[in-house]
């Protein structure tokens, strides 16, 4: 690469990171506040909210590394072009191809950084987060203790706590249990105590009564009772049985084994070949958007008003490129077979950047092709 183009490069570069922090820290925001008033409203401590939203960060980075990339070639081509130095490119007789160097080698850089973050940091955080999900939701503990709050530790259980003393002591308790369709108890209890014994909790409430209603018989039973103890281990039984989420699932895995993975968890083979080939071709779509960013920006000629139609029909192709991608993920889903479609958006995007870019090195000839004025002829 010429200095130029290591300068351009740098360009790319700088601008991707300035974009990569703002939209980065737009939709961390947005999932930091829906994950703090679920975690810290079931009573957990701010230490785990913050490891929550660090494993969220490489999947919000994969979201916005292609936008980042795009906006990055829109906005350091336009300024290059603003401030004339395409146009000294332009008459020293460079064409666009050679122009476009920094951009492809830019493109192949966020698409290395998009394979980093699908095949290995991705399924790693995700696996991690979903495994400090069941850890979380194993703590029934920790969910219960939250004062003034009716909270739902598992569906079909209500439960409140009016106040907490510093010695653990809680008062004024109230439990519902609905899970049982056929019968649904409501506990209160004007003290209680958490109890472990080894790997179980109990819930000892004092000076309380328990409300029995049989929706079959449509009878109500009531029970006074001095002490009684309730299990609630139990409620965290089936956070600790969940699958697998697929994109926790290593791409060797979705490589080597994927007949094993279809045998023994709830997915099929198409879901299997549109993960695998998705985080193939999300790395393709990086180089793509960046390409179209670029070449759109070149088409055309000097112009006061600027380069706001061709930065326009680059964003209306990048929402075209993203829309397209969901299009072709149908069809795979249901056959595997078809799983080169879900390439076609790449090679639409590669297509589309050929052709802008040969259009810009030919302006004159395809753009611009008027037919000339017959010669009159001179008169004696």
């Amino acid at each position: 690469m010429s200095r130029f183009d290591r300068y351009v490069l740098s360009q790319y570069l700088l601008f991707f990171g300035f974009f990569a922090l703002i939209l980065v820290a737009m939709f961390w925001i947005n999932r930091a506040v829906v994950l703090f008033d679920r975690l810290i409203g079931d009573g957990q401590s701010a230490l785990v909210f913050l490891e929550f939203t660090a494993l969220a960060l490489p999947n919000l980075v994969r979201m916005v590394l292609p936008i980042a990339a795009f906006a990055s070639a829109v906005w350091v081509t336009n300024r290059l072009n603003s401030e004339s130095e395409l146009t000294v490119l332009r008459a020293t007789g460079t064409s666009p191809w050679q122009m476009a160097r920094p951009a492809l080698v830019f493109g192949l850089i966020t698409a290395l950084m998009m394979s980093v973050l699908t095949h290995f940091l991705l399924p790693a955080s995700i696996g991690q987060l979903q495994e400090r999900e069941s850890d979380v939701a194993r703590n029934v503990t920790a969910k219960l203790l939250s004062e003034g709050n009716f909270l739902h530790p598992a569906k079909g259980v209500t439960f409140y706590i009016r106040q907490i003393d510093p010695d653990g002591t809680l008062n004024d308790v109230f439990l519902s249990d609905r899970r049982n369709p056929d019968q649904s108890v409501l506990y209160t209890g004007a003290r209680a105590f958490l109890v472990k014994d080894q790997d179980q909790t109990h819930l000892v409430m004092v000076d309380g009564m328990a409300l029995r209603m049989d929706t079959k018989g449509r009878t109500l039973s009531t029970t006074v009772f001095s002490d009684f103890s309730y299990e609630i281990s139990a409620l965290a039984d089936q956070a600790g049985n969940r699958a697998r989420n697929i994109r926790a699932i290593p791409s060797l895995e979705l490589l080597m084994i994927s007949d094993q993975i279809v045998a023994e968890e709830p997915f099929t083979r198409g879901q299997l070949a549109e993960e695998l080939h998705l985080r193939f071709a999300r790395a393709l779509i990086s180089v793509a958007v960046a390409l179209i960013g670029f070449s759109s920006l070149m088409l055309g000629t000097f112009s006061r008003f600027g380069v706001w139609r061709q930065a326009l029909l680059a964003f209306v192709l990048l929402i075209f490129i993203e829309g397209l991608r969901g299009v072709v993920s149908e069809p795979v889903l249901k056959n595997a077979d078809l799983w080169p479609l879900i390439y076609l958006p790449s090679a639409i995007g590669f297509g589309i950047a050929a052709l802008f870019l040969q259009l810009a090195a030919r302006p004159v000839r395809i753009l611009s092709k008027r037919p000339r004025a017959a010669p009159t002829k001179a008169t004696s």
